[in-house]
Parts: C-alpha cells; structure tokens; sequence
C-alpha cells in the first residue's frame, strides 16, 4: 500500500513537470513550476490542531509526534490504513494486549473504521483518522516493548555511562519493519525472555479463572501444626484443593474433619514454595494472610509485573548477566538463553542492593575490604567498642584518610573522625578470594563471601546492598575468556591483593520482580522486600496514560 502510493506520488510529480516544459518554447527560459500542495498527511502532520480539529492528536512538540512524523517520512507520507483488511489485522493485535496485561480498550478500537471520499476535504478528514491510527500503533508498540508507566519515576534504573538504548529510533525502527504486519510487528515487541512469555501464557490462563471463587477465606487463629484438631481445617483443606494443591476435596482426610494432618501440612507446603515462604508446612498468620489472596490480587499482581519485566526486556543483551533481587539469584544469559545461574544474597529493605545497568570489567582478586561508612557506624564501631581486640582478631587495620595505617589507640572511638577500616585478604574477609566490580555510584559489586551457610535460607536479603554470590570463582570462569583462565588462576594462588581487567567486559542487569515461573512451568510468587509492589500498582490503577 506505502510502495504503490509513493510510485503513485512520483509519477505525479514526473507528469508536472512534464507538462512544465511541453508548455516552454524552444529558446524560452525555463520559469520555476508552479508549487504543489503538500500530501494531506504532511500538512495534517504540520499542522494538526488547524487541520484536525475533531481529532485528537498529541502535541506536535513532543519527541513522540517527531517518531509518528518520521514513520510517514519513510514513506513518503503516504496513507498507512487505507484498506479495512489492514485495519482489521491491527486491530486483533490490538485486542491480543489484554493477555500482555493491558487494556485493549487503551488503544480506541472504535476508531479503526475505514472511510474515503474524492473530495480534498475528505483527504484532509482521511488523512486525520489514519495519522490517528498510527498514533495508536506506534502507542501501542512503545508500551510493549519497553513499558507503559514511566520506570523513572516508579522504579528507577541507574545507568552506566554509555549505556541504554535510543528508545524513540528504537520504535521508529521497530514499526516501519513491521508497519504492512501488524502481527510482525507486535511479535518482534513482545519481549522474547522466556520468563515474560511462560508469565503472560500463565497471566491468560489466570484470568479466565478470575470470576471462580477460591472459597471461604481461613479464619485468623494459632498457627496449625500437625496432629491438631481445629474448626478451620475443613474451610483451608476446601481453599487448597479449588487452588490445585490437593486433588480432591478430602485427599484422605474426611471432608469435615478437622485433623490437620501430614497430608494437609504437606500441600500447606507447597503452597508455600511457591509463594515464596518458608516452606515449613505450618499455617502461621503470614501463610494465612497468602493463602487468602484471591484471583483478582493475584491478577494485579502479574500484570505489574508483567510491566516490570517489559522494561528489563528493553535492557537486555543477548549475552549478559541478570541479578534476580528478589528471587536472590543470578543468571548468566549467553545468546538470549540462560546456561548457568547461582543464588545469591541481596541487600536488606533498609540497605537495597539498588536497580542499575552496567558493564563488569574488572576483577579484584584476593581483595581487601574497605568498611563502607554506614556498616562503620551501624555494625563496626559497637562491636570494637564492646571488644577493644576487636580489630586484631579479624585483621582489621586503621588508616588516615590518606590511606596511612594508624594505631587504633590513637582514635577516640566514641567519637572516630578521619579514619577508615581495611581488612586484609584473607578466609575471613567479607569479599571472599573475589570482587567482580562495574562502574555504579552506589559503591555496590558481586563478591565472594565466606557466609556460605545463608545461601540454604529461603530468604537471602542479607547484605548491605552488595550482592553475594555462590560459587563465585564460578562465575568468574564464566566471565573470563580462555586464554585468562590461568594467570588469573595463578593470581589468586599468590593469596596478593590484584586487580584484573577483562578482556571481554559483560553488561550485568539488576532487575526486581515479584512474580517469576519455576522449571514445571508454574508460577511462583516473591516476597516483595523491598515493599515496591503497593506504588507500582496505585500507579497502574490511577495513573495510565489515556491515548487520544
């Protein structure tokens, strides 16, 4: 449709100039040909508020209307939603959101009615509807493929310098390639991790539930314990079987009874897995409070997270490493596909590990450990007031603000000013034999840690906002090309402090989700640490973006 519009275009400006020099004669000069009205779609385009007045466009001065004018110029401004078969096939794409999380109803479906006329009015009225429509596809695009809400505001991501992505060329390009194949082009946006695509089949499936009952809600009450005899038994066993954790109602207990017995503890214990609590099969108040939630909660809860996963999408690469917060976990992706993963601990609430994107470029082999100020003042200074072998004990040296050691006996601890803690490198250090370091101002990095016991804790918000990573001589393997492996190998041997710069630096993604799909293909619910959950969702509530 675009092609045979601009032959047309062409041929008719050919054709003008054509008749301006068959009415020259020989010898005369050449006068300049009458200018020609511009396509309607330029002219609404430049001028949409006098053109369009029934119409509602966004203003002409926003970056947006800048992507919607270099769509067309591609084009030559030519008609995009001239054919009703064209509008149809955009329309179902359209339609298809509800399953991404978004509201179909968004994007004006009424207005996708074709219309034509002859007349120059009409050209000017169709031009309106179709610079409508592409308005609404271009809108639509840019909110699946990097997000509705604005992250910045919501959840905000630091960025490396020189890292991150033109958004606006990134759109342009996404719905010109794709602008004749509505399902191509909402199909090369929809993101392709496989989390946001198992999440948004399980997010369909969810909500055809929506409207069924889970049952009465289980009354508040002492935490159930195995063995116990409890009028509530009946009302959690009939919740569990309608939310699939018991096959049938009784499952071998009695359908009234009030025996809360293994077989009841164990799908209590499920149930817990994957709603990210500890998976001890008690029904105290908080597994309680879980298991109460209904579909419609559980939906919203999805949804923002399906809105999460859609800006981490955008800062995806094929070959990077991603930092689970919530899920305390990390995953090395090497052609768009995970190959190895770890736990990991993560900042606690009042000490977030923050949400950035960078590179890792270097390594710290055998580090030493500056106590960064707040653990100084929360964690150290009590303890050394406490204990004054404190320092020796844990290798601990003090140093001026030049870097030059000092004797402690010299600091007034009750009131320490000027100074610094390093702890040597060493099995006692907090860093490990490894610092995996990328530019952030946050003073965070990945490292080794000998606390290796709290990777088996269900919950690993543990640290003060750097990230402790399992088998993190692993991942330095992962990250190192080969011919590093040895003298890196070797480095560490010496037991020296090093600093190694990599041949091959890697970008690495802090993310936050609290809705994630396990290897069986089910839905596990997270633990919202860091309590981000209740904005994002008054946010999408009250605050979605009305298209004109």
């Amino acid at each position: 449709m675009f092609k045979k519009s601009v032959l047309c275009l062409l041929l008719w400006g050919a054709s003008s100039l054509a008749r301006a020099l068959a009415n020259t004669e020989v010898g005369e000069t050449l006068t300049e040909a009458p200018s020609t009205p511009a396509p309607p779609v330029l002219q609404v385009l430049e001028r949409p508020a006098t053109l369009c007045p029934q119409t509602q466009l966004l203003d002409p001065d926003t970056p947006f209307w800048q992507v919607l004018h270099g769509f067309y110029q591609r084009h030559a401004y030519a008609l995009a939603w001239q054919e009703a078969q064209h509008q149809s096939r955009l329309k179902a794409e359209l339609e298809h959101l509800a399953d991404d999380g978004l509201d179909p109803e968004l994007y004006h479906l009424d207005l996708l009615q074709p219309s034509a006329s002859e007349s120059h009015a009409s050209e000017i009225a169709a031009a309106c509807a179709d610079v409508q429509i592409s308005q609404i596809y271009l809108m639509a695009l840019r909110h699946l493929s990097q997000g509705l809400l604005d992250q910045s505001r919501l959840e905000p991501i630091w960025y490396a310098e020189g890292v991150g992505k033109d958004r606006l060329s990134t759109l342009l390009n996404l719905a010109d390639q794709g602008w004749n194949n509505p399902a191509q082009a909402f199909s090369q946006a929809r993101p392709s991790l496989d989390l946001y695509t198992n999440l948004r089949r399980l997010y369909a499936q969810l909500r055809q539930k929506a409207g069924k009952p889970l049952g009465q809600p289980v009354p508040a009450g002492p935490t159930l314990r195995p063995g116990m005899d409890d009028e509530r038994v009946p009302v959690l066993v009939q919740r569990l079987y309608k939310a699939g954790y018991l096959k049938k109602p009784s499952n071998g207990v009695e359908d009234n009874s009030r025996l809360y017995s293994d077989t009841v503890a164990k799908a209590v214990a499920a149930f817990q897995k994957r709603n990210g609590l500890s998976a001890d099969g008690l029904l105290g108040e908080q597994t309680r409070t879980t298991l109460n939630i209904d579909h419609s909660a559980r939906l919203d809860q999805l949804r923002i997270n399906l809105e999460r996963l859609r800006w981490v999408a955008y800062d995806t690469e094929p070959d990077m490493l991603l930092v689970d917060v919530t899920g305390a976990r990390l995953i090395y992706y090497r052609n768009q596909q995970p190959v190895w993963s770890t736990r990991t601990q993560v900042g606690q609430p009042d000490r977030a590990t923050p949400l950035l994107r960078s590179t890792v470029n270097r390594l710290t082999l055998n580090p030493t450990w500056t106590v960064p100020p707040t653990i100084l003042k929360e964690d150290k200074l009590p303890r050394i007031r406490r204990n004054p072998s404190y320092l020796q004990q844990h290798g601990i040296q003090v140093l001026n603000l030049e870097g030059q050691p000092i004797s402690p006996s010299s600091v007034d601890w009750n009131n320490p000013k000027g100074i610094r803690l390093r702890q040597q490198a060493g099995p006692n250090n907090p860093l490990g034999q490894v610092a995996i370091r990328f530019p952030n101002p946050f003073a965070v990095y990945l490292h080794d840690t000998p606390s290796r016991h709290l990777f088996s804790r269900d919950t690993r918000a543990l640290s003060s906002g750097c990230v402790r990573v399992e088998q993190a001589l692993k991942l330095v393997d992962v990250l190192l090309t080969d011919p590093e492996r040895d003298p890196v190998k070797q480095i560490l041997g010496t037991g020296k402090t090093s600093q190694y710069r990599l041949d091959q630096p890697v970008p690495i993604l802090i993310g936050y989700w609290t809705a994630d799909v396990d290897s069986k293909g089910q839905i596990q619910y997270r633990a919202d640490v860091y309590q981000k959950d209740p904005a994002l969702l008054a946010a999408w509530r009250a605050g979605r973006p009305s298209l004109p």
